[in-house]
């Protein structure tokens, strides 16, 4: 019997959430398809019409995550009058709150992918097409309205941004203080950094020195922690006075 596309999406996510479900209390390796397949009522076989491996389907969830965080901040109320920082912030507030619930499965889920390093600086990131679009609308409706500089470079900078949320979701995993305090700032001072650039135009030259190198160090940063916060405090203090 043909199922509708209404009920294979909805089977697709049954299999995802109890995937998740398995995997945080059985981790990945513990967890079998043919587990997931009859704790989600699906055939044994049927389970790989959806995914074919128990990568894909942890590949799965991030892309689900962000195609749900952006139906989310769709419909805020008022949307066409935020500003770029207030657009960017609610879509990661948006992500990290689907995030949120399964914590310790995007934990998991965080350390297999960072397993594959080529993963990580190429288009196969999960969601990154999604985000790259999302980002790049944003700058081009912000420069429309003269809040930035015109600017020619971006879709470089919706990828940088793209990247740059998967760095956030790995800072947000190790961070340990009181309702994540230590990520709402350092968010809110990157954004804030982020639109002064883009404002005074000064990212034009930056992207065009040095993009490469602008990912891999704000990815290492973003990784390791320290002294982020003070190094963007810094940063966003310099160019203030700039702009002055």
């Amino acid at each position: 019997m043909r199922i509708t596309k209404s009920q294979t999406e909805k089977n697709r996510r049954q299999v995802i959430q109890t995937a998740v479900d398995l995997m945080t209390s059985q981790g990945f390796e513990g967890t079998t398809m043919k587990q997931i397949a009859r704790a989600a009522d699906l055939g044994d076989a049927t389970i790989y019409k959806y995914f074919p491996s128990k990568e894909k389907l942890v590949l799965a969830y991030f892309e689900q995550a962000v195609a749900d965080a952006l139906v989310q901040i769709g419909k805020t109320k008022g949307l066409a009058s935020f500003s770029l920082q207030e657009r960017m912030q609610l879509l990661i507030d948006a992500l990290l709150e689907q995030f949120l619930a399964d914590r310790e499965f995007v934990a998991l889920a965080h350390k297999l992918v960072a397993g594959a390093p080529l993963l990580l600086m190429g288009e196969d990131l999960p969601g990154k097409t999604l985000l790259k679009q999302a980002f790049a609308d944003m700058l081009e409706q912000a420069e429309e309205k003269g809040e930035i500089a015109a600017c020619g470079f971006k879709p470089s900078l919706a990828a940088l941004l793209a990247d740059s949320v998967y760095a956030i979701t790995a800072y947000w995993l190790r961070d340990d203080s009181d309702e994540f305090a230590n990520t709402t700032q350092m968010v809110d001072l990157s954004l804030d950094l982020l639109v002064l650039a883009l404002h005074s135009g000064i990212v034009n030259k930056a992207l065009d020195l040095g993009g490469f190198l602008l990912r891999s160090q704000l990815t290492r940063l973003l990784r390791d922690g320290n002294g982020l916060l003070d190094l963007l405090k810094l940063a966003r203090s310099g160019l203030a006075r700039g702009a002055a």
